[in-house]
């Protein structure tokens, strides 16, 4: 189902959330609100997975069987804080992305943003135009471009090889941005389109933070070898003291606390063992969309494969 033809290039939260709720509607989908899966295991005898869930609203159990499961509980399911050494006695706050609301408590505060995607940057930005002593750890190279030109990529991308499209972007962001090397922001060397295709990790559109970064308004850090107290280790030797850190540093699957029987298609980490594009399907009528790392282009592909695979095999049932 397309957004209406008059639905803006960038959907905004409202329109989106009613889009969903047209979905439900016009393809009579039952989503079980509130209720929170415990345990699915695969029934060897019966043939079928066997699912324990929790109606929160009600504080009862409640069961499924089915025989065909997809996981689609996302690869963005738990926040990830990497430990550090002597993380667990500093004395300031420590929180994740997803915890953050506002840069307006930290004025005056010396604040640390470990992470430089999306997050970690517009963070960054929020929290220096608030008034707070900003400082970002940018330890790997990451491609910057405007919204604009992400869109461009996007087009292009649909009648133009993807490592010219690159060298185009690439070529408009340093006409946009400058050398950002010299303050501590690297280009990785597989192009920006390439890069999101092949392994999934997308490019920082900028907001603003770059600008702050080149006036001296936002610090770049490099790696963080330990903290101490209050103190911050880096491994270029450098100290400096924080009230604050803002961990930016992604988030991680939860499939493997509830997939009992999942070995088939998930490792350890709750993440596809094929590679892409035959990363979608387990044994035994498992399947798992939206968990390779290719946004929402891979949901959709994702989504189309089980839908079709699922009714082959229902069709060779029947039949």
């Amino acid at each position: 189902m397309s957004y209406p033809v008059d639905a803006p290039t960038y959907i905004p939260k409202t329109l989106f959330v009613k889009h969903l709720d047209d979905y439900v509607e016009r393809f009579n989908i039952q989503p079980k609100y509130l209720t929170s899966v415990e345990s699915s295991t695969y029934d060897n005898n019966e043939k079928c997975w066997s699912i324990v869930a929790k109606d929160m609203s009600k504080c009862t159990t409640v069961k499924f069987t089915a025989k065909f499961l997809v996981v689609a509980s996302g690869e963005n399911s738990a926040e990830n804080i990497p430990m550090f050494p002597g993380l667990e006695n500093f004395p300031g706050d420590v929180i994740h992305s997803s915890s953050y609301k506002s840069g307006k408590s930290y004025s005056g505060k010396n604040v640390l943003v470990i992470g430089s995607g999306n997050s970690g940057m517009e963070i960054a930005y929020d929290l220096a135009t608030h008034g707070a002593n900003t400082s970002i750890v940018i330890r790997s190279p990451i491609h910057v471009l405007t919204k604009e030109l992400i869109r461009l990529g996007m087009t292009l991308a649909h009648c133009l090889p993807l490592n010219l499209v690159d060298k185009l972007l690439v070529m408009a962001a340093y006409l946009i941005f400058g050398d950002l090397s010299q303050h501590g922001i690297t280009r990785p060397k597989m192009g920006p389109m390439t890069l999101k295709s092949e392994t999934g990790r997308s490019a920082v559109i900028d907001v603003g933070t770059v600008g702050l970064i080149k006036k001296g308004i936002i610090k770049v850090q490099g790696s963080i070898s330990k903290i101490k107290g209050n103190i911050v280790k880096f491994q270029c030797s450098k100290r400096m003291s924080f009230d604050a850190i803002v961990f930016a540093t992604g988030y991680k699957s939860t499939a493997n606390m509830w997939l009992k029987n999942g070995e088939s298609m998930l490792n350890g980490n709750g993440l596809p063992i094929q590679k892409y594009p035959n990363h979608w399907k387990g044994e035994n009528g498992l399947y798992c969309a939206g968990l390779a790392r290719r946004g929402l282009a891979g949901i959709a592909t994702d989504a189309k494969n089980i839908a079709n695979d699922i009714k082959s095999l229902m069709d060779s049932m029947s039949s």
